[in-house]
């Protein structure tokens, strides 16, 4: 299987494929390359509606020697832990990135929060998001308070008194949560509509099917959620052997 980037014509050939309704694994196989990679170049580029070639392949280009001329002279890549190959994760926060976007969150936002739930730890300090994302502190500052205010992020302190941004497990939960509350008062909203436009017009009816379908999901979401809260909280199967696990870099995490 081929390594290395994605050429032009193998982009080409991901076009085409999406084009023709294939899966992203057919596609794979055509152009010897595996899924991950074929779904992280399309959800990067606009996704399988959007996704053209000839501008993935130029987007591509410039962020290559954006990251070319960011770096210093003579400068290494920092060392990932457990092995990992620093490229890959790279390539994998970008998509991961791209999918919070597509949620509805601005871009650098959606940095933070995959560059937090891609760390070890799952806890940065300010300085440490500031040298992973290679931008100003005032940005990483005004993206924290976002995501605060969206219940995603929790602020800490450390035992040296740092004050550090944590990605916990109930994140989730209490995202979804707070989904369901906002769909809720949307289904009000719009069985208030019903007395307003008459209870026997149209918009009426639209209006009261709308709001009994959004309590229907609503109540489902919700309910779903405190059953599978536990998940959350998973810890990972101890490794066959026995071994201990390598310990991550101290870079941060």
């Amino acid at each position: 299987m081929p390594g290395g980037r994605l050429t032009q014509q193998e982009r080409q050939q991901i076009g085409l494929g999406l084009a023709d309704g294939l899966a992203y694994a057919e596609i794979a196989r055509r152009i010897d390359r595996p899924t991950s990679t074929v779904t992280r170049e399309v959800m990067r580029n606009g996704g399988p509606t959007a996704y053209r070639p000839d501008l993935a392949h130029r987007a591509t280009e410039r962020r290559a020697h954006r990251r070319r001329q960011a770096e210093p002279r003579g400068s290494a890549a920092t060392p990932q832990p457990y092995g990992r190959d620093a490229e890959a994760v790279r390539e994998y926060e970008e998509t991961f990135t791209t999918v919070f976007m597509r949620q509805g969150l601005p871009k650098m936002m959606s940095r933070v929060l995959a560059c937090l739930f891609t760390s070890d730890s799952g806890s940065l300090t300010a300085s440490e998001l500031v040298r992973r994302l290679q931008v100003s502190p005032a940005s990483i500052s005004k993206a924290i308070a976002f995501l605060e205010s969206q219940d995603l992020v929790r602020r800490d302190r450390d035992e040296n008194r740092r004050e550090r941004y944590t990605v916990d497990d109930d994140v989730w939960y209490q995202s979804m949560v707070a989904s369901a509350r906002g769909t809720f008062q949307l289904a009000e909203t719009a069985r208030q509509g019903v007395g307003v436009l008459g209870p026997d017009t149209p918009a009426a009816a639209r209006l009261e099917n709308i709001a009994r379908f959004l309590d229907f999901v609503s109540e489902s979401l919700i309910r779903a959620a405190d059953q599978a809260r536990e998940v959350l909280h998973t810890k990972p199967e101890p490794t066959p052997s026995g071994a201990a696990e390598p310990s991550p870099d101290k870079g941060g995490e």
